[in-house]
């Protein structure tokens, strides 16, 4: 495995020896894995990343640049690629990269990667960049000469360590190639799953991760070798006797919380939303809602009390997943509002209380306390409760700490390091964490771990009580009285550590069996010229990431559509109107059809030239050459460019001569508004004909274009401001959303300034005679409430009371409304002059009240 001619002179052989401070099962599990591929299965806190740094210390001088080959360190989330790069940095003098995906990664190409490659020994990264950089050819797996995979229990079903393995590693091994990397995978326990029946059970999983890994275990005899070295903190069952709500109480509420679920279900059905943005807030709304039965369930009345306090609160983290149309976060967190209110009297339920108590009950001065649960809203409230009752007790502060993956809320990585590190210096003593934190967080002085939900797999258990690092320090269990089932469980979770250590050892002479062909035969397809690589699963991944590479705006993203016909066994895709390919049709088995379409389209777009021979959008080489050109020094000095025909060449005169372009919008799509025509008015005329522009895509459906000169229009000087006024103010509502600088902006217009470039664009309503600008429209720029007033005084419309005045209701119709308590602007199509505040509204459960009331309770 090692080349010729690369020799070791003094100094390298010196600083490939092991570290002079490792212990005797660290050396002995390093001789293993210079030998073989190998997992080191050691407890949480046993030095397993010092036995990875001292391979990559053995293997350096293969990886020493100028040497072509890399080391590359795998570990399972963000927050460790950091903690793993220092630790290797500290101990060995290789160059050390750090990658993960909000380094914008994804967008760099072949060049971007040799860079990197080329000046940095150990590459440290998570697992789907590798993936990535391997599926794209821009690593070559036979290039790697030591993978260091942490965390190792994951590599089983579509995992990307899974993956790296199948598709590459296991490929080559198949194929005769004998120069492939060193596998080293760590983990405290290689089996993430229940756990097994029988000693025959627990070595069935073993293998299955010795296979994928095409490695063998090496751990130590007993925990007693370990326990030497590593303090283990002490299992302890507490039980606790559950007050379970009164049975009539719990149907009441539940029955309450189903109606107000259904009833903000139905009320979007009189908004006109996209039926996605319908959607997002029908599965937001579900999501609130089993968050709150489970609290009902588990945690008691005025934990689910609190639940819903803090999801209806504006500050929530829980309503800033992604962006949700403002009349779907208005229903969100109205049935949240509605919700508190349902939610009736407060019964503690007897885990909390047990928990408060155990906790104030603490003798230590300095606690370090992790208490895992396994819902995010379970850390939410117990954080907020604890902060509501433990500085009671003692001057302790408690956070919490939860992924984003399930899509209920958006905490942030940097706020979860500053938690992190806030916990490290004592600032905060508890932490409420899900799964988030039972892998690498290295806290030397954490003394104290509660499960408050017991540990849903044998991998779980193992590392969340590996938390737990100081001398003495407890492991509570918590557990139900009289749930046999859970205690017997956690027994064995207790005792499966021997299991798998004598099974690992038992068969540690065993040589590592092939993979099956399940495993390795999906379909793939492979560009030669690059090693680029595409799976029928990786294809989804891939087209998807194609579409969002397509010209996009605020307004629209580019995202490919599947129909699938069940019973003729036919899948449509259909890719956006800027994809050179706009529909693959295929056939086959229905669990795949998705991917058998994606797989055919991206085979499609590279034999076009679509995706490049990395298999990659070559509308990101573009953009990457573009960048490569804006890298040049930029010239203060120089002007800035536009297009002649938009600029402003003559001095300002009393008449200014335009010539003028219609553009005709044909609607595809039925809608009670129809759209208008619109006039585009420049000072030097365009070198073309009457040309189609072709189909524009919007939200209801796609409109048709035409564009086509109509003659020379002359404009006054006053009408050039009014119209200047009137494109300023439209386009800066519909990019900006709001209304708040249009007034500075309109009047600075006033005094002639921002002239340099003079084009209008304007609404038309030509009809084939000369050309004629929609006056009537650009005129409602000029809107003044007090010539408004005078000229209505006589009008028997009414008037209407707003912020700024009072306005004629006849002036209301078809006006923009700017509403400054949330910076929303509203276009009014229409009045309901029957009705006033205080008219009666029926909801949709039947309930009666006045829209003044029933607006109260929806801003509470």
């Amino acid at each position: 495995m090692e080349p010729l001619g690369m020799e070791m002179n003094i100094s390298q052989q010196h600083s490939s020896d092991p570290l002079p401070f490792a212990r005797s099962y660290q050396l002995e599990a390093l001789e293993k894995a210079i030998k073989q591929n190998t997992i080191a299965y050691l407890e949480t806190g046993s030095g397993k990343t010092l036995i990875a740094i001292m391979l990559l210390r053995r293997y350096a001088y293969l990886i020493r640049k100028p040497s072509p080959f890399n080391a590359v360190f795998l570990v399972p989330q963000v927050v460790l690629v950091e903690q793993q790069a220092d630790a290797v940095e500290m101990h060995t003098d290789l160059n050390v990269g750090k990658y993960w995906g909000d380094m914008e990664v994804d967008f760099w190409d072949d060049a971007k990667w040799k860079q990197e490659i080329d000046k940095y020994e150990v590459l440290v990264m998570t697992p789907q960049i590798l993936l990535n950089g391997l599926r794209h050819g821009f690593f070559k797996i036979n290039m790697i000469k030591v993978l260091i995979i942490d965390e190792c229990h994951h590599a089983r079903g579509k995992h990307p360590y899974a993956s790296i393995m199948t598709e590459f590693y296991h490929r080559q091994l198949e194929a005769g190639v004998s120069d492939l990397p060193r596998i080293f995978g760590m983990t405290a326990s290689p089996i993430n799953t229940k756990g097994a029946n029988s000693a025959d059970g627990y070595w069935q999983k073993i293998h299955e991760l010795e296979t994928i890994m095409n490695s063998k275990v090496y751990t130590c005899v007993s925990e007693s070798v370990l326990a030497q070295f590593v303090p283990f903190s002490t299992p302890k069952f507490k039980f606790y006797q559950d007050m379970e709500i009164p049975y009539v109480l719990y149907a009441r509420l539940v029955q309450e919380l189903n109606v107000l679920k259904v009833k903000h279900e139905c009320s979007l059905d009189n908004l006109d939303l996209e039926a996605s943005a319908a959607e997002s807030t029908r599965r937001k709304i579900s999501k609130i809602h089993s968050a709150l039965i489970h609290c009902l369930d588990e945690l008691g009345v005025l934990l689910a009390l609190k639940a819903a306090e803090y999801l209806s609160c504006y500050e929530s983290e829980f309503l800033m997943w992604g962006k949700l149309d403002v009349f779907g976060e208005k229903i969100v967190r109205s049935y949240s509002v509605d919700a508190f209110h349902a939610i009736g009297s407060c019964i503690p339920s007897g885990t909390c209380i047990f928990l408060l108590w155990r906790v104030s009950n603490m003798v230590l001065k300095d606690i370090r306390c992790i208490i895992f649960v396994e819902r995010i809203i379970t850390a939410v409230v117990l954080q907020s409760l604890f902060s509501e009752l433990l500085p009671k007790y003692g001057n302790w502060k408690t956070k919490y700490i939860a992924g984003n993956n399930s899509g209920l809320q958006n905490q942030t990585r940097k706020k979860q390091n500053e938690i992190v590190e806030e916990f490290r210096k004592g600032i905060v003593n508890i932490i409420v964490a899900t799964s988030i934190l039972e892998e690498g967080l290295d806290v030397q002085a954490c003394n104290l771990i509660i499960r408050f939900d017991p540990s849903p797999t044998v991998c779980s258990f193992i590392q969340s009580r590996g938390r737990a690092r100081m001398q003495n320090s407890d492991y509570l269990l918590m557990v139900k009285s009289g749930d046999f089932s859970t205690h017997s469980r956690l027994k064995n979770y207790l005792t499966s550590g021997d299991v798998m250590r004598k099974e690992s050892l038992c068969h540690a002479s065993d040589p590592c069996s092939p993979l099956s062909n399940d495993l390795c035969d999906e379909e793939f397809y492979h560009v030669a010229s690059t090693g680029a690589f595409m799976t029928l699963s990786s294809s989804v991944g891939l087209i998807y990431f194609y579409c969002s590479r397509l010209p996009a705006d605020g307004y629209f993203k580019p995202t490919p559509r599947c129909i699938i016909d069940k019973q003729m066994g036919i899948c449509t895709l259909h890719l956006p109107k800027s994809s050179p390919i706009q529909t693959v049709c295929v056939k086959g088995n229905f669990k795949s059809l998705k991917q058998k379409a994606c797989f055919e389209a991206c085979k499609q777009l590279h034999q076009i030239g679509a995706l490049t021979d990395n298999l990659v959008p070559d509308i990101v080489v573009e953009e990457k050459d573009a960048e490569e050109i804006g890298k040049e020094s930029y010239n203060d000095d120089q002007p800035i460019f536009f297009p002649p025909e938009l600029v402003n060449q003559d001095a300002q005169e009393s008449m200014t001569e335009y010539y003028c372009y219609l553009m005709e919008l044909k609607q595809n799509f039925g809608y009670e508004f129809p759209v208008h025509n619109i006039i585009l008015l420049v000072r030097s005329q365009l070198e073309m004909e009457a040309i189609s522009v072709g189909e524009l895509e919007v939200d209801r459906g796609t409109l048709t274009v035409n564009l086509k000169y109509i003659g020379l229009i002359c404009l006054s000087s006053d009408q050039v401001i009014l119209c200047r006024r009137f494109q300023i103010a439209l386009f800066r509502v519909l990019m900006d959303h709001k209304a708040e600088k249009l007034t500075e902006l309109l009047s600075d217009l006033t005094l002639g300034n921002n002239s340099e470039i003079d084009y209008l664009l304007l609404p038309s309503n030509y009809m084939g005679q000369n050309p004629v600008i929609d006056w009537l429209s650009i005129s409602s720029i000029l809107f003044s409430y007090e010539k408004v007033w005078k000229n209505h005084v006589n009008c028997n419309a009414g008037m209407i009371q707003t912020k700024s005045g009072l306005v004629c209701t006849c002036m209301i119709k078809n006006s923009l409304v700017s509403t400054p308590h949330n910076g929303h602007t509203y276009i009014i199509d229409g009045l309901l002059n029957n009705i006033n505040a205080n008219s009666l509204l029926t909801l949709s459960d039947g309930g009666v009240m006045t829209y003044k009331e029933y607006y109260e309770q929806r801003i509470l």
